[in-house]
């Protein structure tokens, strides 16, 4: 990568480490297991979704969008209602 790429240079938010830093640095193992949950992350759900690329009207995206965070899993939930109402699902 050349010099010049801006994305190969360090920055304030993602500084190189220092051996000092490198030397404090703790395994995950380590921590205590509180925090080892919280930093590994959401738990894997025992349902998991399939990812995929859906083309939705702007208006109902927008509408969805609107509603706030989870918006997604409403447009989930609204699918599954209407194959529930034709006798599809469940």
């Amino acid at each position: 990568m050349p010099a010049t790429d801006r994305a190969s240079r360090p920055d304030a938010d993602n500084p190189e480490w220092t051996e000092a830093m490198a030397a404090a640095a703790v395994r995950l193992e380590a921590l205590p297991e509180g925090l080892q949950r919280k930093l590994r992350g959401r738990p894997r759900a025992a349902v998991t979704k399939q990812r995929t690329t859906l083309r939705l009207s702007r208006e109902v995206l927008e509408q969805f969008r609107a509603t706030g965070p989870g918006w997604q899993t409403r447009i989930d939930i609204a699918l599954k209602d209407w194959l529930e109402g034709r006798g599809r699902l469940g």
